[in-house]
C-alpha cells in the first residue's frame, strides 16, 4: 500500500525538476457551479500534464544498470511525453508504444523529446502488451503508467501543493483512469486533512474503476473524447488505494466533458484536453452533490488535439445558443434571398453559412428554402431573430 512518506520523498526528489503549478480560485466558475471552485493547473506543466510528475519520479530511483538498460512505456500520450522528456534530460533511451488512436499532436510532441516512438494496437491493452513484448526482447525497463507506487508517489505531489496553497479545500475531485492520479492525491490528501472528501471522475464510456470498486456493471465503449482516461482495466495497486482512501467515484457524460472544456477556454483562458476537463465536468453533471463547498480540481492536462477542439467550440457555440441553423421558406422570385439576409442583418445576426434549395424540398415549384447557420448572441436572440422573420410574413423553423 502506497504510504504518505514516499509522497514526501518524492516531493524532495522532484523540486526544481517539475512546475509547482498554481492553484487559483474561479469566481466565475464557483457562480457558474454554486461551489467555491479551486483549480490546480497542472496543463501548464512543461510536457502539460500532470504525468511526468510520476514519471520523473520512477526515471530518477532507477539504478546505473537499469539507467544503461533504457526505458519502455505504453501510453495513449501523456505518460509518453512524461517518460521521454524526463528520459531525455537524464541521458535514458526511451521507446515509447502508443496506441493508433493517439491523437498527433501527441505523438509529434514525443518524438520530440527524443523518444522512440511505435504507434501499435487500437487499445491500450493491445499496446500495453505489445509494449512488454518489446521489452522483453530488448532488455528495457518497462515503466507502467500508472500501476506502480514510485509513479502514484510522484503524482501525489500535486496534492502537497494544492493543500498548502489552499488549506481550506473540503473536496478534491480528480480524474481516474488507471487510478495513479487519485491513488497519490488520496493517500497525500488524507494523511494531510482526514476529514476530507476525494472524489474521483470517470467517462461514462470508460467505466472501469466504477464498475471495479462500486461492483456496478456499466457497459464500457469503443471510443471518448477523454482518451486520457480511457482506460479498460485499472491498477490493482491503485484500485486497492481507491478502496481505501477514495469517498465516491462518479461518472460523467462526453457532452458534460465537451462543455467543461469550452468553460475552462471562455472563463479561465485555459485549454485543457477531455480528461483534463473531467473535474469540472463532474460539478456540471452533479451540481448538488457540491453545493457550496469548497472544492478543489485538478486539470490534469492540456494536449488536445486542434482538430477535436475545433469540433467542440463548434457544437459549444450551437449549445449556447451563439450558433444556429435555421431554414426560410420563400418564393423563389429574384430579391427574396437579399431580403431574408437585410432581415437577418437587422436583427443583429451574422450569416456563416447558407444554402439555396430549390431541388430537395418538398414545397411547390417557384418556392425555394434557404438553410442558413447564423451567428448569435444565445438562444434569446434567435428566438427575437425567428419571431422578426415571420413576422414579415416569411415560413422560418429551427433546426436542431
Amino acid at each position: 500500500m502506497l504510504e504518505f512518506a514516499a509522497i514526501q520523498q518524492a516531493a524532495e526528489r522532484l523540486r526544481g525538476q517539475v512546475l509547482e503549478t498554481p492553484c487559483l480560485e474561479s469566481r466565475t466558475l464557483s457562480r457558474i457551479t454554486g461551489a467555491e471552485l479551486v483549480l490546480k493547473f497542472e496543463n501548464l506543466q512543461f510536457t502539460a500534464s500532470f504525468k511526468e510528475r510520476g514519471a520523473c519520479n520512477k526515471l530518477a530511483q532507477l539504478t546505473p544498470a537499469e539507467r544503461a538498460r533504457g526505458v519502455i512505456a505504453m501510453s495513449a500520450g501523456n505518460h509518453a511525453q512524461g517518460v521521454a522528456y524526463h528520459a531525455q534530460r537524464l541521458g535514458l533511451r526511451a521507446v515509447i508504444v502508443m496506441p493508433r488512436f493517439t491523437p498527433g499532436v501527441k505523438v509529434e510532441r514525443t518524438r520530440g523529446f527524443g523518444a522512440e516512438v511505435v504507434l501499435e494496437g487500437d487499445t491500450l491493452e493491445a499496446a500495453r502488451a505489445h509494449a512488454l513484448a518489446l521489452a522483453e526482447a530488448q532488455g528495457l525497463l518497462f515503466v507502467h503508467p500508472y500501476d506502480d507506487e514510485a509513479i502514484m508517489a510522484g503524482q501525489g505531489t500535486l496534492a502537497l501543493e494544492m493543500l498548502r496553497a489552499q488549506p481550506g479545500l473540503e473536496v478534491l475531485v480528480v480524474p481516474v483512469g488507471g487510478g495513479g492520479l487519485i491513488a497519490g492525491v488520496a493517500t497525500a490528501a488524507k494523511a494531510l486533512q482526514p476529514g476530507i472528501e476525494v472524489i474521483g471522475v470517470q467517462t461514462r464510456r470508460f467505466p472501469a474503476m466504477v464498475n471495479l470498486v462500486q461492483g456496478a456493471r456499466h457497459p464500457q465503449g469503443a471510443s471518448t473524447i477523454a482518451e486520457g482516461i480511457a482506460v479498460g482495466a485499472p491498477g490493482a495497486l491503485c484500485a486497492e488505494v481507491v478502496r481505501q482512501r477514495v469517498d465516491d467515484l462518479l461518472l460523467v457524460d462526453e457532452g458534460d466533458i465537451e462543455q467543461a472544456i469550452v468553460l475552462l477556454l471562455e472563463v479561465e483562458k485555459t485549454l485543457v484536453e477531455g480528461a483534463g476537463a473531467a473535474a469540472l465536468a463532474a460539478l456540471l453533471r452533479h451540481p448538488r452533490r457540491f453545493a457550496g463547498k469548497k472544492v478543489g480540481l485538478v486539470l490534469s492536462g492540456g494536449n488536445i488535439d486542434p482538430q477535436l477542439l475545433a469540433q467542440i467550440i463548434g457544437r459549444g457555440l450551437v449549445r449556447s445558443g451563439r450558433l444556429a441553423r435555421i431554414v426560410v421558406s420563400a418564393r423563389d422570385v429574384p430579391g427574396s434571398l437579399a431580403r431574408i439576409t437585410a432581415l437577418v442583418a437587422e436583427a443583429g445576426a451574422n450569416v456563416d453559412e447558407v444554402h439555396h434549395q430549390r431541388a430537395f424540398t418538398l414545397l411547390a415549384a417557384q418556392n425555394v428554402e434557404v438553410e442558413m447557420v447564423l451567428q448569435t448572441r444565445g438562444h434569446e436572440h434567435v428566438a427575437e431573430l425567428i419571431e422578426r422573420l415571420r413576422a414579415a410574413g416569411l415560413d422560418v423553423r429551427l433546426v436542431h
